[in-house]
């Protein structure tokens, strides 16, 4: 007489197992990042040029004047070179396992560090990274709305930042219901459009403005420490400009992938492209601002144009319409990660209520801190020193260390420990400058002014 037991049972594991994977494909259907695989290359080009050339680069001449012509032009050449290489590092690893796809960035540090302690290394930075950039945008949205109603009405009833801050953020209340990357393809084409016209406006009204008759080249703070922290806080502004790779995994995650075409040539084919278009909004906009206006350039490029007036109106609509698009390429990893522990962990049904009530609460949170506390080029450089130093300029690094494990002292050794080198320095020094100008400016901040 047969016994049933072991096939039965053995039936009900494959029929479990089975079920399982229905159930994961369907939340990942439904997860921002996963849900959609047909994006072309030249979708990677412009998320990666909206997600990279930020409000960030009308800050880069006020960097100059901080870091000086020799330094300046040093970090600014020596960070496009090192960032391209990492960012080539996050392309090749995203599948480096045939058969496998590392959709995220916290999914490539688990497999790199292990389960536990890569989920605690990445996730805390890319959080910090998002948010913090979303934020930042909040209040560049804000500010240079309120600069355009300035310039178009001067003898308008002056608003407060608060009230412009909030208009920005009703915008975002509503993309933010736009389901995943390639849903956000159009609004990213736009702002990566914007970029390019506001940086061309800002270093081609330079030019017209002219060398101003009072130029001075030397540092702008009279004291040592003054000038040390200048330099630390400058560096951590261009770290900033420098931000893409947080969400380079997720980008190439929606270009679609097989043996024989893998996304990493797609990809790096936007890459590229996205590269050449950072290299003509950074550096025209930087050197030409910076030699224009020496250490009297504003924090903000725009502010020092105060001339032709519609010209200036037109480019802070355009930075206002770029931040627009970038605040969304940032947030859709945070929704992604938000949506994943709702639904994974904490087991509530994928549902469009659940997607409207967190994204909503996501917005409404960057609206309030960006409300708080809106100091820009404090915040950049604090930020850009903090956060994007690690994810942009030394992690990709160490992963591919300890992944690849070069042979010790070859060309791709030395290159990977040299990056981590400055990384860590760039990590450690640029928050100290940032946290002393913020420290400066609440000093006669007033909240919610």
């Amino acid at each position: 007489m047969e016994t049933q037991g072991p096939p039965d049972k053995k039936y009900g594991n494959s029929h479990y197992i089975e079920e399982k994977l229905a159930k994961q494909k369907e939340i990942d259907d439904w997860l921002p990042i996963t849900s959609s695989r047909n994006a072309k290359w030249w979708y990677s080009a412009f998320h990666n040029v909206t997600a990279m050339v930020g409000a960030g680069v009308l800050s880069l001449p006020y960097a100059m004047s901080e870091l000086g012509w020799g330094p300046g032009v040093a970090v600014l050449v020596l960070s496009w070179l090192i960032t391209l290489y990492t960012l080539w590092q996050m392309v090749e690893m995203h599948e480096m396992i045939p058969g496998r796809r590392f959709d995220r960035y916290h999914e490539l540090g688990q497999y790199a560090f292990g389960e536990k302690l890569g989920l605690y290394i990445m996730v805390p930075q890319q959080l910090v990274v998002e948010v913090g950039v979303n934020i930042v945008y909040m209040v560049t949205g804000g500010k240079s709305l309120q600069k355009f109603h300035h310039t178009v009405c001067s003898s308008c009833k002056k608003l407060k930042t608060t009230y412009f801050i909030m208009i920005f953020a009703s915008v975002q209340f509503v993309l933010s219901h736009l389901p995943n990357f390639n849903s956000i393809s159009g609004v990213s084409l736009t702002a990566a459009v914007m970029s390019l016209s506001y940086s061309t406006i800002a270093w081609g009204a330079s030019i017209e403005k002219g060398v101003q008759p009072d130029v001075k080249y030397s540092y702008r703070s009279s004291t040592t420490a003054g000038k040390v922290l200048d330099f630390f806080s400058a560096m951590g502004n261009v770290a900033f400009a420098y931000a893409g790779h947080n969400v380079v995994l997720e980008i190439q995650a929606t270009i679609p992938s097989t043996p024989e075409k893998p996304s990493k040539g797609p990809m790096w084919r936007g890459v590229i492209v996205a590269y050449i278009v950072v290299a003509l909004c950074y550096f025209p906009v930087a050197l030409i601002g910076y030699r224009m206006f020496g250490n009297s350039v504003e924090d903000d490029i725009l502010i020092s144009l105060k001339k032709p007036k519609w010209l200036i109106a037109m480019a802070n609509m355009f930075v206002v319409i770029h931040v627009i698009g970038s605040y969304q390429v940032y947030a859709m990893p945070v929704f992604d990660m938000i949506e994943t522990v709702l639904v994974k962990k904490l087991h509530f049904k994928p549902t469009g209520t659940l997607r409207f009530v967190a994204r909503n609460v996501y917005v409404a949170f960057t609206m309030f801190v960006a409300i708080t506390f809106p100091f820009f080029s404090g915040l950049l450089s604090f930020f850009g020193g903090f956060a994007f130093a690690p994810t942009t300029y030394f992690l990709p690094c160490i992963m591919w260390l300890a992944i690849y494990k070069p042979r010790k002292f070859s060309l791709s050794w030395w290159s990977n420990w040299v990056c981590i080198i400055l990384g860590l320095l760039l990590m450690i020094l640029s928050p100290i400058g940032g946290l002393r100008q913020i420290i400066l400016t609440a000093k006669t901040y007033k909240f919610y002014s």
